[in-house]
């Protein structure tokens, strides 16, 4: 990879510097207490996840709103455990989840410390599909907010990657151009796909080590990212 003309490095935040699994885990620990739930949250959580990834997905691709996301990938796990709550605990259950995301920040290993490296030699952007309301305020309780110069949200584009507006937005925002510019990301088709689509190159950060094409450059740490850039 040719680093030399590289001056703007646009990174994903979720499962790729903010610790997604780690956080999410943890929120729903708090609000199952507060709501009682009561389940093991290991067994939960194995039930969840998939369903979550899922629904990603369909929300990447326009075809679930927000509300629906957040409700239906409760309500669908819950059903597969056996348990039911009426729609108004599925709803407050996952407002309350939302909001007790940005209240645990524990960061990718190695996430700081490939930031304090390429911050000295790059300018550094996210572009992220998360809500608005609680991506912000992961970057600044986790105290990584400083390192970027520029935030671009799907909430706010209208569209979510792999969109190529939202690439287009972010590049602009941050005055840059493909031929100057990465991303940095841990979904290969939202970040690494919908970044070549618009001719921007990419690095997928392997975090969920899935089979992907051997011509992307890939790492499996964040170090790694070092011995490239």
């Amino acid at each position: 990879m040719n680093k030399k003309d590289i001056t703007h490095i646009f990174f994903d935040l979720d499962h790729t510097l903010w610790d997604f699994d780690k956080n999410s885990a943890l929120a729903f620990e708090t609000i199952f207490k507060k709501f009682e739930v009561n389940i093991a949250l290991e067994q939960f959580l194995s039930v969840y996840e998939p369903i979550n990834l899922g629904y990603w997905k369909l929300y990447r691709e326009e075809k679930v709103t927000k509300t629906a996301l957040r409700r239906g990938r409760l309500n669908d796990t819950f059903s597969k455990l056996n348990l039911s709550y009426p729609v108004t605990m599925i709803d407050a259950l996952a407002e309350d989840y939302i909001n007790a995301l940005p209240l645990h920040n524990h960061l990718i290993t190695g996430a700081e410390d490939i930031l304090l490296y390429l911050s000295q030699k790059y300018t550094l952007h996210i572009i992220t599909n998360g809500f608005k309301e609680v991506q912000g305020l992961k970057l600044k309780a986790s105290g990584i907010e400083h390192y970027f110069e520029t935030m671009t949200n799907s909430d706010e584009v209208g569209v979510k990657k792999p969109n190529r507006l939202i690439f287009d937005t972010a590049l602009q925002s941050a005055g840059a151009q493909c031929e100057n510019s990465i991303m940095i990301g841990d979904n290969y088709e939202a970040d690494v796909l919908g970044a070549e689509d618009i001719g921007l190159r990419a690095i997928c950060y392997n975090y969920h080590n899935e089979t992907i094409p051997e011509h992307i450059v890939q790492v499996a740490h964040l170090k790694e990212i070092k011995e490239l850039l």
